[in-house]
């Protein structure tokens, strides 16, 4: 929304608002959303002075019978990891008991109330968050007013963004101001929630503002101009004229053409410069204690010798108030009032800071003062922030340690040691999912003299860079040197990069720029064959190197003993978090789909159960995969909106491959044609030739649901054209293939298929893979082969997971005995497919099925509206999970939301279902 901003009119010490009507009644409504049991959430932007605060103190003032609860982002605090949350939540924390354990432990943890031995999850932290605000909320709505969010620190506007996406049902509102200007960097957590943008006041409204601040004459030409130059911004309206004397605003002045900001800030160093050294410098203490603790303030003020009466002199008051919280008049008086002072004032305030912080309560804080103090390199010091970065990393994550890390290397002399400080700093940016800082810390890292196992952990940072944000191309490369480099090291870590390597090429496929997958696999092999295997990893790199040299029924044996060590129950958190999705693909090539449930299953719970963030989505989307191969579409669409809910609210990239094959099965052509063209555009963009070949496939898929072979034959050719063993996406476009093939005519191009595919599967020679081969060899043949194929297809694919291959060979079964004339029997397979796609919701084959039974001359009756479709996705997902058990703190640590919403949702799950107890759910 686009609407004109708040002016504010000083009236004997009140903030009051000129007009804006249309804003107040925005603001209205959301407190009436509010008390009324609904939650909102919204982003003001606008430049400095636009009004935005002003905003924020309206809409406390307006809803006296809501809980209020403040935080402000403070620049010199960014690197702080949850600085800014502690500050908004530390008031609530008498609720902390009422959260489940895990979310008590993060949160307390990321507060710095507990040392914990791993670094809250952000994902557990922001479940925290969401749940503690809907807990204060249970007494009287809650207001959460974030201002000055573009600097917040990383983990807070991640954590603040998520749980704002979620809130839905808990009586909260979470609304932040957002400074927008070009050298700004907003968090870009903050970006898809709902906003209003605010602009300038018009000229009647900006006069009216600028004449009532300042009663005495001015001239109308000096007037005029100023309205002119602030373009209605209201704090440049009150501020600018202030410094100037009544004589200059009444004979005319000049204002400089500079930026308007810049305009405000400097009438705020005019201000600054007509007050008392001592007030200065009480002012800038104030401006570099980031937390507004006025204890501490007032001890620093002593520990400078400066007169106390300073701090609470007529000039100081104007600007800041030193009450039971220091709070500036304007939050662009802090910024101001700390770069206004020389680097060498500054340092004497950081020095008093540090020596009035406590050094056992507050470690951290003080350390970072004392950097902030410094004025070269100081050893002393780099090791304070050093010992800080391991605390911060158990606090607040990679992100945390990273700043303490970074500008722990800036203070350190030995060039060496400062490489070191500086390529730890790289990877815990990359840890916290900040390439391009990871990328700019690498690079000072590079110009120090690192030791040779420095450089090959540089070597490897820079790849894994390359593959998180462009996975394509030159990544296999580069990751194969950096094992390389790394074989003659460590052992272990070069295998596991010889594995991400085979990783990369597997996603660049034919894209690769560099070096490919069997380029990979015989460096590989060449570099580790002689080394006996020692761990399931180590197992499944030895079987892939043979698959992508030797071929794929070679490494079938290698890698089917892999998946058993896999399955072992001596697996590790830590190996299985690493390697679960490469052992659950390589069941997939393999057919295995005993190995494929457990292992995508066993992923998803321990990525849940560890708060791995980085590796959910990656998770969520194998789970929804196997789901649909399984053919439970439900239980897909339920992990889906997991998954969706962890990209929102994580900003974790993950191209939602998922959602466009539950699409194709589910028939919904427009919306599997949306997905698919923006993740083929994506794909191309990042080099992931994986990405370009399951958009062939899906095509296909999407085309052959609707009977349309000719335009699947197409796209399906497109598909298998890349001569590289893909496993699935080789054999699942395959199977396309040889389906278009035979409905469209052209048995050749389906011959060639199925004895790639053929190849495959007798490798395999499991149910799953001899089933497929079974259908497959159906369709293209002639004669008695055509009905024993499909009954070995049918027995064998019966005794398997796969739904949906297997209510596909009842419907092409049922097709081929339609043109025999053999109606009767015809009808019971075609019944049997259209029974199968119907409780699967795979509507397009469903709808093909029909017709078929149609062509029998039997009636096929039109399908009635489900219970289940007349519930939102979300209350499916909770009626689905309170159905297996789950208490509603489980359901909402699984969906994502708050308690309260899952109780809200299961109240209209049972109004719709006309039940009234979990019991009834279950059954």
């Amino acid at each position: 929304m686009v609407d004109r901003t708040y002016s504010v009119r000083p009236r004997s010490d009140v903030q009051v608002l000129l007009n804006r009507h249309k804003e107040r009644r925005l603001l209205d409504q959301l407190v009436d959303d509010v008390r009324a049991g609904q939650s909102r959430a919204l982003v003001i932007r606008g430049e400095a002075g636009i009004g935005k605060t002003a905003l924020l103190d309206y809409l406390v003032d307006q809803a006296t019978d809501c809980q209020p609860a403040r935080a402000a982002g403070v620049e010199a605090e960014r690197e702080l990891a949850f600085a800014a949350l502690h500050q908004l939540c530390a008031p609530m924390l008498d609720q902390l008991t009422r959260l489940p354990d895990p979310q008590q432990e993060a949160l307390r943890t990321a507060f710095g109330l507990r040392a914990g031995n791993h670094p809250p999850d952000r994902f557990m932290v922001g479940l925290a968050v969401l749940g503690l605000f809907a807990e204060v909320a249970r007494k009287r709505p809650l207001l959460c007013v974030i201002d000055d969010a573009q600097w917040l620190d990383h983990a807070s506007a991640q954590v603040l963004a998520f749980a704002a996406r979620r809130l839905l049902a808990e009586s909260v509102a979470v609304i932040f101001a957002v400074r927008e200007e070009p050298e700004q960097v907003e968090a870009p957590a903050l970006t898809r929630l709902a906003e209003l943008v605010l602009t300038g006041l018009p000229d009647d409204e900006a006069r009216e503002l600028l004449t009532s601040a300042h009663p005495g004459p001015v001239d109308d030409r000096v007037l005029a101009r100023i309205v002119a130059e602030s373009q209605g911004n209201p704090l440049a309206l009150l501020e600018l004229p202030r410094g100037f004397t009544p004589m200059e605003l009444a004979g005319g002045f000049g204002l400089n053409s500079a930026e308007l900001p810049r305009r405000i800030e400097e009438s705020f160093r005019r201000q600054i410069a007509t007050l008392s050294s001592a007030t200065r410098r009480v002012l800038l203490v104030a401006a570099a204690e980031p937390v507004g603790d006025p204890v501490l303030v007032l001890r620093a003020v002593d520990r400078l010798g400066i007169d106390v009466d300073a701090a609470t002199s007529p000039g100081a008051a104007q600007l800041v108030e030193i009450a039971s919280r220091v709070r500036f008049r304007h939050p662009l008086l802090r910024s101001v009032i700390y770069h206004a002072a020389t680097p060498e004032e500054r340092r004497s305030v950081h020095r008093a800071l540090a020596q009035v912080t406590d050094p056992v309560a507050d470690p951290d804080r003080r350390a970072w003062h004392l950097a902030q103090a410094a004025a070269g390199p100081d050893e002393d010091v780099a090791g304070l922030l050093e010992r800080s970065a391991g605390r911060a990393q158990g606090r607040g994550g990679p992100a945390a340690a990273a700043a303490f890390f970074a500008r722990a290397s800036e203070l350190t002399p030995d060039p060496m040691q400062r490489g070191q400080r500086a390529l730890a700093a790289a990877q815990a940016k990359h840890q916290a999912g900040l390439p391009e800082s990871s990328s700019r810390l690498l690079t000072l890292a590079d110009a120090s003299p690192l030791g040779e196992f420095q450089r090959a952990q540089a070597d490897l940072l820079r790849a894994h860079i390359a593959f998180t944000t462009n996975r394509g191309r030159e990544t296999p490369a580069l990751l194969l040197t950096a094992a390389t480099r790394l074989l003659p090291l460590d052992v272990r870590l070069a295998r596991d990069t010889y594995l991400d390597a085979l990783r990369a090429a597997w996603f660049t496929a034919h894209l690769s720029g560099g070096a490919n997958l069997r380029d990979v696999a015989e460096a590989a092999r060449a570099a580790t064959g002689p080394l006996p295997p020692t761990r399931a990893s180590d197992l499944l790199l030895a079987g892939l190197a043979v698959r992508y040299t030797d071929g794929y029924a070679a490494g079938a044996p290698l890698l089917r003993r892999a998946l058993r060590a896999f399955r072992g129950r001596d697996l590790s958190d830590g190996e299985g978090m690493r390697w679960l999705w490469f052992a659950a693909v390589t069941a997939q090539d393999l057919f295995d789909d005993d190995s494929l449930a457990l292992f995508a299953d066993r992923f998803a719970r321990l990525a849940r159960d560890t708060g791995t963030l980085a590796a959910l989505p990656m998770a969520l989307t194998i789970r929804s995969v196997v789901e649909i191969q399984f053919g439970d579409l439900t239980a897909a669409a339920a992990s889906i909106g997991e998954f969706c809910a962890v990209v929102e609210g994580t900003e974790v990239p993950e191209q939602p491959y998922a959602a466009q094959l539950l699409a194709a099965w589910q028939g919904r052509e427009r919306r599997a044609g949306e997905l698919i063209a923006a993740t083929s555009a994506e794909s191309e963009r990042r080099g992931e030739g994986s990405g370009l070949i399951a958009a062939g496939w899906m095509r296909a898929l999407v085309s052959n649901g609707r009977g349309r072979y000719d335009e699947a034959l197409v796209a399906a050719r497109q598909a298998v054209d890349v001569d590289l063993d893909m496993g699935v996406l080789t054999w699942a476009p395959l199977t396309e293939l040889i389906v278009a093939a035979a409905r469209s005519g052209r048995p050749d191009l389906g011959a060639d298929a199925f004895r790639r595919l053929a190849e495959l599967t007798q490798a395999s020679g499991t149910n799953w893979a001899l089933g497929l081969e079974a259908f497959g060899r159906a369709l293209l043949a002639d004669g008695p082969a055509v009905e024993s194929s499909y009954r070995e297809a049918i027995d064998r694919l019966a005794r398997t997971r796969v739904r949906g291959l297997l209510a596909r060979t009842h419907l092409h079964y049922g097709e081929w005995l339609r043109r025999q004339r053999r109606r009767v029997d015809a009808r019971e397979q075609l019944r049997t497919a259209h029974e199968l796609f119907t409780a699967t919701d795979m509507d397009g084959f469903a709808g093909l099925a029909a017709r078929e039974l149609g062509a029998t001359g039997e009636t096929v009756r039109k399908r009635h509206a489900e219970t289940s479709s007349r519930l939102t996705a979300q209350e499916a997902q909770v009626a689905r999970l309170v159905g297996d058990g789950l208490s509603n703190a489980e359901v909402a640590a699984r969906m994502f939301i708050s308690r309260r919403t899952v109780e809200w949702h299961l109240s209209q799950v049972f109004a719709k279902l006309q039940v009234t107890s979990r019991q009834q759910l279950r059954r």
